[in-house]
């Protein structure tokens, strides 16, 4: 679910806000640890994080 989320918020910019409300209210892998330099999998990181490549 994280991951389709993720994918929508990435590939369609019109959902892309929504998808990270959403990701910001389900709190799915919060807090995922995460390796330095790494990209964390809680949904609004990793949409921006993408989108920003």
């Amino acid at each position: 679910m994280n991951r389709c989320l993720a994918q929508i918020g990435i590939d369609h910019a019109e959902h892309r806000a929504r998808a990270i409300d959403i990701g910001g209210r389900l709190e799915v892998l919060k807090d995922y640890p995460t390796s330095p330099g790494c990209t964390s999998p809680f949904a609004p990181i990793w949409i921006t994080a993408m989108v920003g490549r």
